[in-house]
């Protein structure tokens, strides 16, 4: 397992303690693999989600930092999303 993942998953879970999120999302990270986030967390992870959201590895970081908003990223085609808008959009307010 990547240790970038592992750091990643600590990172989503501190954000999404609040409880906000509550439907199935999907984080596929080009070349390294999946984090799955719900309404019980992150965890590394390949499922089926309401929400698939793709971006290299270096988009990535930078959405999971706090350096980059996914919303940005995503206007200009550095992330893409595959499923309910909706729900990306809910997840990109509790990520920011």
């Amino acid at each position: 397992m990547s240790e970038l993942l592992d750091q990643a998953v600590s990172a989503l879970n501190e954000k999404l303690a609040g409880g906000a999120f509550s439907a199935t999302a999907k984080f596929d990270v080009a070349d390294l693999g999946a984090i799955m986030l719900d309404g019980s967390g992150a965890r590394v992870g390949d499922d089926a989600a309401d929400v698939t959201l793709r971006a290299d590895v270096d988009t990535f970081q930078q959405i999971v930092a706090g350096d980059l908003d996914a919303t940005g990223a995503f206007m200009s085609g550095r992330l893409t999303v595959d499923g309910d808008m909706s729900l990306a959009m809910q997840l990109a307010s509790v990520l920011a």
